[in-house]
């Protein structure tokens, strides 16, 4: 079956650097776009980045514009997130997504936490 685990949430200091790492099987991941989405205690869900399925087109949300970084490599099969300049208001577990027309799978999700 499909799974996408994500790992690098914890506690970092306001204005330091974080790397989420999502790892994925069951599926031919350079087949489906990814994204990392966030959820905030008491809020919706929000679309952070989005990257194609072979890399060459990403977005961001404008609150993480320079600072946050989408990759990945498909020969690993590893969605990243490169959050740096983290604020308190980036506190928020965050989840990454794989989508490919009417199916998309969701990973468990990892908490990110910043303060000093």
């Amino acid at each position: 079956q499909v799974q996408l685990v994500e790992s690098g949430g914890g506690l970092v200091q306001p204005g330091g650097s974080l790397r989420l790492s999502c790892a994925a099987s069951g599926l031919t991941f350079e087949n489906y776009g990814a994204s990392w989405y966030r959820q905030a205690p008491g809020k919706e869900r929000e679309l952070v980045a989005f990257i194609s399925s072979a890399g060459g087109i990403a977005n961001y949300v404008d609150s993480v514009k320079g600072r946050f970084t989408i990759s990945r490599d498909n020969a690993k099969n590893t969605v990243y997130l490169q959050m740096n300049s983290v604020k308190p208001e980036d506190t928020a577990v965050y989840y990454c997504t794989l989508y490919r027309g009417g199916s998309r799978y969701w990973g468990q999700g990892t908490q990110v936490t910043v303060s000093s």
